[in-house]
């Protein structure tokens, strides 16, 4: 719902939203600060947070300035970068950079360790502390390298009066540095460089993981819109013509749109008549004939012949457009989706900063003197780093989309596998999802020799998407084609031309035969029409994927914006429900109705109409053969032409969060056993570097086991 401003005797109006990207928005505590932060201020309508694009977008009154929005994010303790147009996603160089420094502190951890070993052996006086020294010149870079990213984010909230789970890591890494450094001036027999690197290498693991999962999910708005043309030709009252960007077209111009090119704006055809690749809207295949007074949309395909349309929508008010924005509003929707770990995480900062204080007070109550106090209090730090809990969910996640993208399925988000997991109903599209979308004839074997060569000619002349399956079905079967002259292509009727002295031709059947389905037919002189009639053949193992999803508690069903005629016989060998001629927010429409139900839809499809659907869903699936729209906005893209990855996926989901429960049982179980330890003294924070570390191996290897979830 659009928020408004009312005044007066005047008409609500809509009140202008603003979008930032917010790079240091790291968890769900992020996401609670920034939407209540935003929510005080008097100003601010509405704010809501993109967790995987690491954007907020905030409706305010029309007086607030850029600078002023931006003032007011870096007051709640966020950098914020205004977004105007595209804007190339940051998440790869996060990547990249997050990558780089683990590989530093990972380099780093395994030379000290090296040096360690020598003093836990019972080196003495100077080897002592020149190896102390050594892991000082190694450690101090390292830290200041590998730190950054939990230093700026700690830093940004702090001078804000703020505090983050990157608070209290910042405050254990430079305190166990700063002790460090001084026991290696004291002569002092501990330095614990080495547990200062090692947290911090796991540490960057886990965020690396986390962040390599998030950067999988792309942009699916932008290339949807990618769909329409660059500009048209516009013909002017005067008789003259001349080419418009899209961005400068204006209601009322005429645009000329040759066959092959896309249409730049909506309007209503007012010369000519063609057909049109209306797969953007209905997601049907086969191309369907608009004549003089019907509708056009922005972004489909003109095929057959040139045409004059008069523009009546343009940019942001076409129907590309609207698809787009109900893609981007129910992308916001999910990305509220907050995982356990995030929630735990809210909670880390003031319990631990609590629990090290209380310690520290609680050691020097007892007589210890300050550096015994602060050496526990650094411990408690460090053992309660979340790095085991961090893990339990970004381990098992990266291994086991490592295991389906060996079996041709992509998992592009690490939530995704989260919310497949819990799917119980099953949405699918039609066209080129339960079946392959592309028309294949089916009796071209009826045809004599000589028709065949004919056919094979003339289909080789056209570009029409059934001429090309003809071609394809006639080379793949070694037909040779016929020696024909004259060949020409008349748009919205067929191929004509002269074999010997008579003319042959490869068009539109009659209007009884093609309402029977796809069909062409070829006339030969003096021999009867032969009709090529084609199919859209069904997936392999669609029959046994929806067997599979109900033996697993899902409910399956067909949303389609293809004639009920074409569906009925899909539905009718797979026995399924089905719900025919949907547009984009129809299919969007009866996705929300069963979230109102209480039900986890899960979304398979692949058109550009599917856009909006894909991205409401509690999870998606596409197939590689989908528009790029589909692929972006679905959380899951699988190759090959069955459809089996669809179960396959949600087997492997399941089985994924037994084991990120079971990750998290052993996380809490280590801080169970670990903290009391910790503030009862018995811990150094070498010891406890190396206990965080090895809860963190634990977890990691009990996420290995998923690699054999695919069988």
């Amino acid at each position: 719902m659009a928020v408004t401003a009312t005044t007066p005797n005047r008409d609500p109006v809509p009140l202008p939203q603003t979008e930032f990207a917010v790079p240091g928005v790291r968890c769900a505590g992020c996401i609670s600060k920034l939407e209540n932060g935003l929510a005080l201020n008097p100003g601010i309508a509405a704010a809501r947070v993109n967790f995987t694009a690491k954007r907020v977008a905030i409706t305010h009154l029309p007086d607030m300035t850029l600078p002023q929005l931006v003032k007011i994010l870096g007051d709640i303790g966020f950098e914020a970068i205004p977004i105007a147009g595209d804007v190339i996603d940051g998440t790869q160089q996060e990547s990249r950079q997050m990558l780089q420094a683990m590989a530093v502190a990972g380099f780093a951890m395994m030379n000290i360790m090296l040096l360690s070993v020598s003093v836990w052996s019972g080196a003495q006086g100077f080897t002592r502390d020149l190896f102390h020294w050594i892991s000082a010149l190694i450690a101090l870079p390292t830290v200041a390298y590998a730190g950054r990213p939990f230093f700026r984010s700690a830093w940004a909230a702090l001078r804000k009066g703020r505090t983050n789970m990157d608070v209290p890591i910042s405050i254990g890494v430079l305190i166990t540095t700063a002790l460090s450094l001084f026991e290696t001036f004291t002569h002092g027999p501990h330095a614990y460089f080495d547990g200062v690197v090692m947290l911090l290498f796991f540490l960057l693991t886990g965020r690396w993981l986390d962040v390599v999962m998030r950067s999988r999910a792309r942009d699916g708005v932008s290339a949807l819109l990618k769909q329409t043309a660059s500009g048209a030709m516009v013909l002017d009252k005067d008789g003259k013509t001349r080419w418009v960007e899209a961005r400068a077209l204006s209601i009322g111009m005429d645009m000329i749109v040759a066959a092959g090119e896309r249409v730049a704006a909506d309007g209503i055809i007012i010369r000519g008549n063609s057909s049109f690749d209306l797969s953007l809207l209905t997601g049907e295949s086969a191309p369907q004939m608009a004549h003089e007074g019907d509708s056009i949309h922005a972004g489909t395909l003109n095929i057959d012949s040139p045409v004059t349309i008069s523009v009546t929508a343009t940019g942001p008010d076409t129907a590309i457009a609207d698809i787009a924005r109900l893609m981007e509003q129910a992308g916001q929707s999910k990305s509220l989706y907050v995982r356990v770990a995030d929630r735990a995480a809210r909670l880390y900062a003031p319990a631990v900063h609590t629990l090290a204080a209380a310690s520290f007070l609680g050691w020097m109550l007892a007589g210890a003197g300050w550096h015994e106090s602060l050496l526990v209090a650094v411990a408690v730090l460090i053992i309660t780093c979340p790095c085991a809990l961090g893990l339990a969910v970004p381990a098992a996640q990266i291994v086991v989309a490592g295991a389906l993208m060996r079996a041709g399925i992509l998992v592009k988000d690490g939530s995704a596998l989260e919310r497949l997991a819990e799917v119980d109903r099953a949405m699918f599209d039609k066209t080129g999802t339960l079946t392959l979308g592309r028309p294949e004839p089916v009796n071209l074997d009826d045809a004599n020799g000589e028709q065949r060569s004919i056919l094979l000619a003339l289909a080789r002349a056209s570009r029409h998407p059934l001429s090309e399956a003809i071609r394809r079905t006639l080379e793949g079967a070694g037909t040779s084609a016929a020696s024909l002259t004259n060949i020409r292509e008349i748009a919205g009727s067929g191929v004509y031309a002269m074999a010997g002295t008579g003319e042959v031709s490869l068009g539109r059947p009659d209007f009884d035969m093609a309402s029977a389905g796809m069909a062409a037919q070829l006339l030969v002189a003096g021999q009867p029409p032969f009709t090529v009639h084609f199919t859209d053949q069904v997936r392999s193992a669609a029959a046994e994927t929806i067997t599979e999803l109900a033996q697993l508690g899902i409910e399956s069903a067909i949303l389609s914006g293809d004639r009920a005629s074409a569906v009925a016989p899909v539905a009718r060998m797979l026995g399924l429900t089905a719900q025919t001629g949907m547009l984009p927010e129809d299919k969007q429409d009866a996705i929300a109705r069963q979230k109102r139900a209480g039900h986890h839809v899960l979304m398979v499809g692949d058109g550009l109409n599917d856009g909006p659907a894909l991205a409401a869903g509690h999870a998606s699936i596409a197939p590689a053969s989908a528009s790029d729209v589909g692929q972006n906005a679905a959380d899951v893209v699988f190759l090959g032409d069955a459809l089996t990855p669809v179960a396959t996926a949600v087997r492997a989901a399941r089985r994924t969060q037994q084991i990120v429960r079971q990750n998290f049982g052993l996380a809490i179980g280590y801080n169970v056993i670990a903290v009391p330890l910790a503030i009862s003294g018995h811990v150094t924070p070498l010891i406890a570097a190396a206990a965080m570390s090895g809860s963190s191996l634990i977890v990691v290897a009990n996420a290995l086991r998923l690699r054999a979830v695919v069988r």
